[in-house]
């Protein structure tokens, strides 16, 4: 077994698109839509689905906004360069809601980058 992908939902996929691949350098690797169910699907990532594991975000026809809850935490990615990336993010009009530095009680560098969904996403230096 592996793990193929995590799901979320999100109430502007264009918008969503935009912050992967543009902030954060995935790539859409397929697109399906499903009129009848009311709902469009896309697949990204950073590489083929048949060796990565990658994001699905769900968009529900008319469904702009959601209540994130508080049991999701959040999806982290490495990098090689935190700052670099951090900048990347604000520089495309995108929120950093935690600069780079290091995690509390420990020494892994980290930063968080929020999407327009409201997600978490937590940025580890490797």
């Amino acid at each position: 077994m592996r793990m193929l992908h995590t799901m979320i939902r999100v109430g502007d996929l264009e918008a969503s698109k935009r912050f992967y691949c543009e902030a954060l350098g995935m790539k859409v690797l397929r697109e399906e839509d499903f009129p009848d169910g009311k709902f469009s699907l896309s697949f990204i990532g950073y590489g083929d689905e048949s060796s990565n594991t990658v994001i699905e975000l769900t968009y529900n026809y008319g469904q702009a906004e959601y209540a994130l809850g508080d049991a999701f935490g959040h999806i982290a990615l490495g990098t090689d360069d935190i700052k670099a990336a951090c900048e990347r993010v604000r520089s495309l009009g995108y929120k950093v809601v935690r600069e780079p530095g290091p995690m509390k009680h420990g020494t892994t560098v980290i930063a968080f980058v929020q999407d327009p969904t409201g997600y978490k996403i937590e940025l580890i230096q490797s």
